[in-house]
């Protein structure tokens, strides 16, 4: 029986949640719903065939009636979308869309039609999607038991993931994906044996070269991830102790590779009763698989029923719940460390500016009101902020910006990397003004963000001016009249209060605190 403290005490609603994939073969949507407690429901799948990949990789471009049928998808999805009143949504294009030279005329076209707004994905972000979305899925603990690979392949990329400790170690997007492979090697016009024995030895030479910087022979576990590896588990595969996991059998693959090798695409459709779309990346996928799985130490390839599109949906869960899992942000700290360390930062003095960065950042909320996902871009920006002394120490910060836009950290976004981009340009020096292009470009409201993270990494940087990280176990005590730094310490901080002086202008013009160090 319910009571008036049970009905006042009744959870918020759950959030709908929608995320599309715009692929080489097809266009691809999920919506889900997340739960309070952060928990995610998936709904509803839908797939809709379009060629995209078949126009870009043959001839760089995508039709315009390829392109008018990807509208008209997108339409019925927008609509799909509208009817479970979703409330956030998340539309990302891969390779096929990437590499078309009129991408842009694609990305207004679908923003003019539909009102959705794709992002354009790079490899690494498709990485960090699809081990992010197999991490939840199995645990990170299971993961974590031996060296494994997490493959993916698509129709236009295979991307290889090779994890140790259930860690990104290594991570190569390869050009053979099942539509790029028949359309660079012509391969229509061949038997259907002639062609998968062609695209076999294409397939074996590129993974060949990469034998070497993957170590593919230590990996133990073999987790595939997409449609094709999801049919071949259906026709072959056996359950394992992990609900949402097949095993499929080096043996077992190989005699089903051979058994459909012969066939053309018209003949699987009858075979199998498969879509003629499906039916067209069959054998160039399973031959990717199959090749992979012989250079591995694996005798199993472990088929996840997850894709990139739940990766998405993990994204728009943390947006709808303000909170960032774990595991993601630690790739994101881990990846920009990486890049640090790349370009010879003294990450002493980085690792001290992100430590005060965020003090500063979790003292300042009711002041800045920026969420948990900004307060992850300051510390990346207080990581990165010095690379660009690798170029030059003339200008640093200019040449810092440009290294951390054309870097790239796996669980970042495009935009996010440019944001992060400016508050390292911004962290000495002149403060953004309207000469400055970069900064001007950004929306009004995401140039607020950067002031106000900018603002927060000057200080963090002045008060380690000496280079030796004296300034430690600070207190902030904040008032009508300014904002205190308190420093447990008797040490000359002569240096860091001259610095602070002539980079806390910033901070006094978008706070409205004058800001003073003293010693207790």
């Amino acid at each position: 029986m319910s009571t008036v403290a049970d009905t006042n005490q009744e959870s918020p609603p759950a959030k709908t949640l929608g995320a599309i994939d715009i692929g080489s073969n097809s266009i691809r949507m999920a919506v889900a719903q997340v739960l309070p407690d952060g928990q995610i429901e998936v709904i509803e799948r839908l797939q809709r065939a379009v060629h995209l990949g078949q126009d870009t990789f043959r001839t760089g471009r995508i039709k315009s009636p390829t392109m008018r049928a990807a509208v008209l998808i997108l339409r019925d999805f927008q609509n799909v979308l509208k009817a479970y009143n979703v409330n956030l949504v998340k539309v990302v294009a891969t390779s096929a869309v990437r590499e078309a030279a009129n991408m842009d005329t694609f990305l207004d076209r679908v923003l003019m039609a539909t009102g959705l707004e794709v992002s354009v994905i790079n490899s690494s972000e498709e990485s960090r999607l699809t081990v992010a979305a197999v991490r939840h899925d199995m645990g990170k603990t299971q993961l974590s038991k031996r060296n494994s690979l997490v493959v993916e392949v698509g129709g236009g990329n295979t991307v290889i993931n090779v994890l140790r400790k259930g860690q990104i170690a290594a991570s190569q997007n390869l050009a053979i994906g099942s539509i790029r492979l028949q359309e660079v090697l012509s391969t229509s016009t061949e038997s259907a044996n002639r062609a998968a024995e062609m695209i076999r030895h294409q397939v074996a030479g590129v993974i060949s070269s990469m034998q070497g910087l993957l170590r593919l022979e230590q990996a133990r576990s073999f987790y595939a991830v997409g449609g094709d590896a999801r049919w071949a588990a259906d026709r072959v595969g056996k359950p394992t102790k992990i609900r949402t996991l097949r095993s499929v059998s080096a043996r077992d693959l190989d005699k089903l590779v051979g058994k459909s090798r012969h066939h053309t695409a018209d003949k699987l459709t009858k075979m199998y009763g498969m879509s003629f779309s499906d039916a067209e990346t069959l054998i160039p996928a399973l031959l990717v698989y199959q090749v992979l799985l012989h250079s591995t130490g694996a005798r199993e390839i472990l088929v996840s029923n997850v894709s990139m599109r739940d990766g998405l949906l993990l994204d728009l869960a943390q947006l709808a719940t303000g909170a960032i899992e774990e595991s993601a942000y630690d790739d994101v700290i881990r990846s920009a460390l990486s890049v640090a360390r790349k370009y010879r930062v003294y990450l002493k003095h980085a690792l001290h500016a992100r430590e005060i960065s965020v003090l500063l950042f979790d003292e300042l909320l009711g002041e800045h009101a920026m969420t948990k996902r900004y307060r992850l871009l300051l510390e990346v920006a207080a990581l990165l902020h010095e690379i660009g002394t690798f170029v030059s120490s003339r200008a640093h910060h200019k040449h810092s910006y440009y290294l951390i836009t054309n870097s790239e950290i796996p669980g970042l976004t495009q935009e996010e990397l440019q944001l992060v981009a400016n508050v390292a340009r911004y962290h000495r020096r002149s403060r953004p003004k309207p000469t400055h292009i970069e900064y001007m470009s950004l929306p009004r409201e995401k140039r607020m963000i950067v002031n106000k993270l900018a603002a927060l990494l000057r200080v963090a940087d002045a008060l380690d001016a000496s280079r030796t990280q004296q300034v430690r176990n600070i207190k902030c005590n904040i008032s009508n009249e300014g904002m205190v730094i308190t420093v447990p310490t008797a040490a000359d901080l002569s240096l860091e209060e001259r610095t602070l002086a002539m980079k806390g202008d910033l901070f006094e013009d978008i706070y409205g605190l004058q800001i003073r160090l003293e010693r207790n």
